[in-house]
């Protein structure tokens, strides 16, 4: 699907004004504030939420934006290109909200609220709510995070819920701007794999391997094989290697 021009450009100009406002804010004489901002954008090979394609298996413009306290608290918004779909339309648009910081020494809590929104879409209701939670620890050179999201009773999700429970690990090569990642994730209920791909009616496993090689402090290239549970569909659940450019700022 080729990717729409305006989100393309919209995303560039909100990475080149986001990097700008930085600069201005770092002035030596200035007193550091307890407010940061960051982000990136990125373009992806495909797509996909929870081994799932949302891009129809092909390329997506993405880019987020965060504005973070130093109590931890933040919120921000992230934003990519679909598959253009009656229900869903051509973007996604995710707006979040929560807190996170060091709970014991190695262990941070991250705990808030994202809402999925579809604004160009209109065949039915397809925004969404999701709490999310997570402890990660640091092991050494790697993290261990271990995560849950719960979407109660919604419109969006034909009356049903969705619980999603995942894992995912990772890790830094030594001496090497290399780093190693790697998922598995469960989801019951309404965004079952096997659900969305007619299969069944449990809940289902996507899992995910990849590795991330960083050109500069800021701009950096990975890939990942993606797989998930159900039946195998072209475009949107067979298993695929996901290639990623991504700038952050």
């Amino acid at each position: 699907m080729p990717v729409p021009g305006r989100m393309l450009l919209a995303a560039s100009l909100l990475a080149a004004t986001a990097a700008t406002a930085t600069c201005a804010w770092a002035d030596e004489t200035d007193p550091p504030s307890d407010f940061t901002l960051s982000g990136y954008v990125q373009g992806v090979t495909d797509y996909r939420f929870r081994g799932i394609s949302l891009s129809g298996g092909d390329f997506a413009a993405q880019a987020t934006v965060s504005v973070n306290h130093a109590s931890g608290f933040y919120a921000g918004a992230w934003a990519s290109s679909l598959k253009d779909t009656p229900l869903y339309g051509r973007a996604e648009v995710d707006l979040y909200a929560g807190w996170t910081g060091e709970v014991a020494s190695g262990l941070t809590a991250d705990a808030g609220l994202v809402y999925y929104a579809y604004p160009d879409g209109g065949a039915g209701p397809a925004d969404l709510f999701e709490p999310y939670a997570s402890l990660t620890a640091t092991l050494g050179p790697g993290t261990a995070k271990l995560g849950v999201a719960y979407a109660w009773k919604q419109d969006a999700l034909g009356g049903d819920d969705n619980l999603y429970l995942y894992t995912d690990l990772g890790a830094s090569l030594p001496g090497m701007p290399v780093s190693l990642s790697a998922h598995l994730g469960y989801s019951d209920g309404a965004l079952s794999p096997k659900v969305l791909t007619g299969s069944g009616t449990s809940g289902g496993f996507d899992w995910s391997a990849g590795a991330t090689y960083s050109i500069t402090a800021a701009l950096s290239v990975g890939a990942s094989y993606v797989g998930v549970e159900g039946a195998s569909v072209d475009g949107l659940s067979n298993d695929a290697l996901v290639g990623t450019l991504k700038l952050s700022f």
